[in-house]
């Protein structure tokens, strides 16, 4: 199995969902820590609608692990920062029998 490269800090975030007073809610996003990460870009595609062009990526990135239940543990419901760019995290699994670290492959959407 290739060398892993932690190099790369990531903000890990949790969107936390409070009322808005007209019977909907606000979601503002928490930080939960930062990770250390490798980062690789995959695939990605381009969309168009209403004037605006929409490039979406999609990344597979590398952490160390963490227990079930572990604040530090992403989910698909989480999201990381690297400054202004969020990658929207859709899935976690083990990347080697000793799970020793997590892959999660995420999506990076920015419009132009």
């Amino acid at each position: 199995m290739a060398e892993i490269k932690l190099n790369r800090p990531l903000v890990l975030e949790e969107a936390q969902r409070s009322p808005d007073g007209a019977g909907g809610y606000i979601e503002t996003w928490v930080q939960l820590g930062t990770l250390w990460a490798e980062v690789k870009a995959g695939s990605g595609n381009e969309a168009q609608g209403g004037g605006v062009s929409l490039s979406r990526t999609r990344y597979r990135i590398t952490v160390r692990a963490a227990p079930y239940g572990a604040p530090s543990r992403p989910r698909p419901d989480h999201r990381f920062r690297d400054g202004t760019r969020l990658f929207r995290i859709l899935s976690v699994a083990e990347r080697d029998p000793c799970a020793r670290h997590l892959v999660c492959t995420a999506m990076e959407e920015v419009t132009a």
